[in-house]
């Protein structure tokens, strides 16, 4: 960390209670190591939050360089824990909030760079936003994995939007336990690198509530890309693929902090539309942060 800044400015914000420190960083100057990430989402020690945001411009981060042209912001993102995650979609949400209203871009259309590709988004200067989640991939086989939780064993569906998820249909959301701990996912081989984890159930026609289990942060109140992979893996289980049927489709999606409305399109590209709320603003002691 640079040893002349003596107060780091960062803010808060939530998307459907998923909530976020964010750092205000354009130059790239602020190295962060994990047991600092995981002290700043500390909910006692630290400022307490979901995950970590770093605003970076494109052109001053090694691994977003070559989107600089097209998008001119990195979204650095940290899980709670510290450990490097490629996508957050409640977190890009925050993150484009964070943008128009610090007069970084205009309200409209734009795109932001990401581990997990280019994030095209939409926003006016106030109100929802909807992001271009890109396509869902769904490796196969599904045959075997299998997700327990206590006695309660269910087989899960495979799929990644960018990060890995495993979708999980449930009778009730109370049988996911407690999820203090990460479910079992087996066979341990089909996600090298840790799995988020959503339990669903259905709540009418197009219609479902789910909980999750993100890896790196434990339970959270809402996952973007989880809703994302809940979207796709409910039509499927539906006999719905806008792929074969030209046709868009739409779910709703419940989660513990709120409602989030998901389209897949014919072409695969998956928006999500929800709430991004900036709530407060301050400075960190530097000092403080270093000791960590």
């Amino acid at each position: 960390m640079n040893d002349t800044v003596k107060g780091i400015r960062f803010l808060k914000g939530h998307g459907t209670e998923n909530d976020f420190v964010i750092l205000p960083d354009p130059d790239g100057l602020l190295e962060l190591s994990p047991g600092q990430v995981a002290l700043l989402c500390d909910r006692r020690a630290g400022l307490g939050a979901d995950g970590i945001l770093r605003v970076v411009r494109s052109a001053a981060h090694p691994e977003a360089k070559i989107h600089a042209a097209t998008a001119p912001w990195f979204m650095d993102y940290r899980n709670a824990d510290g450990s490097i995650a490629e996508m957050c979609g409640n977190g890009v949400r925050v993150f484009a909030r964070y943008l128009v209203e610090a007069g970084l871009v205009e309200p409209g259309e734009f795109s932001v760079a990401t581990r997990g590709g280019v994030k095209h988004v939409r926003t006016a200067a106030e109100g929802d936003v909807t992001v271009d989640m890109g396509k869902a991939l769904l490796p196969g086989p599904d045959t075997g994995i299998e997700v327990a939780v206590g006695d309660h064993r269910w087989p899960a569906r495979n799929v990644n939007m960018g990060n890995p998820h495993a979708v999980v249909f449930v009778e009730d959301l109370a049988d996911a336990g407690t999820l203090h701990a990460a479910p079992e996912v087996t066979p341990a081989a089909v996600y090298p690198e840790g799995v988020n984890v959503e339990f669903v159930v259905d709540r009418g026609p197009r219609h479902v509530a789910m909980r999750v289990h993100e890896r790196g942060s434990g339970e959270t109140r809402s996952c973007g890309t989880g809703t994302c992979a809940v979207l796709v893996a409910t039509a499927r289980r539906d006999g719905v693929d806008p792929a074969l049927t030209g046709e868009s489709v739409t779910y709703t999606v419940d989660v513990p902090g709120g409602r989030l409305i998901l389209t897949e399109h014919p072409d695969g590209v998956v928006e999500m539309t929800g709430p991004a709320v900036i709530l407060a603003e301050g400075e960190l002691d530097a000092d403080w942060l270093a000791r960590a």
